[in-house]
């Protein structure tokens, strides 16, 4: 048995969740999103919560994906009512960004700037040293959160580089010459 998967899924007032042609879409306030659905999970929906169920509760494989489906539903209905955000730090002489569009333009120490594109459903804000990217599909918000970071990773000497906002970089101290 899945613990995570026999939680039920809260609904708000303004969600709607449906299953049409083998995926499953929520509705809500920010957008609508869809999931692909796999044939041996099924969603009982109410008007309250939604619950996953599977075929064969005591298979290891399907109470993987009983555990994963429901999370994916999960993250869809919070995506579709608040939203995800990642912020990134970026530190580093010279360093800045701004947005202009559905791209991010930055200097990180390159002999060039760098255009970072946003998909569509994306959108960065930058203040000061920090770049936020918001979006309601949590995959998709932390998929460019990883590639914006792996433009200049950060360097644990200096420090310089980006980094997510709660991450912690363990710094080394520098080469020291030898004592006679």
């Amino acid at each position: 048995m899945s613990r995570v998967g026999k939680l039920p899924i809260k609904l708000a007032a303004n969600t709607q969740v449906k299953i049409e042609n083998g995926q499953i879409v929520v509705k809500g306030p920010k957008g609508e999103l869809k999931q692909a659905m796999h044939p041996q999970v099924m969603i009982n929906i109410t008007p309250e919560e939604v619950k996953v169920t599977v075929k064969d509760a005591t298979d290891k494989k399907q109470c993987a994906l009983w555990g994963l489906y429901r999370n994916l539903i999960n993250n869809m209905v919070l995506g579709v009512n608040e939203g995800f955000s990642k912020k990134l730090e970026f530190k580093g002489v010279g360093y800045k960004a701004q947005v202009g569009g559905n791209k991010v333009v930055m200097s990180l120490g390159y002999s060039h700037t760098i255009d970072f594109m946003l998909p569509a459903g994306i959108t960065a804000a930058v203040e000061g040293n920090f770049i936020t990217l918001s979006g309601i599909d949590k995959q998709l918000v932390g998929e460019k959160a990883a590639q914006l970071r792996r433009l200049r990773l950060p360097e644990p000497y200096k420090g310089k580089g980006i980094k997510y906002d709660e991450e912690v970089i363990r710094r080394k101290a520098g080469k020291t010459a030898a004592s006679k």
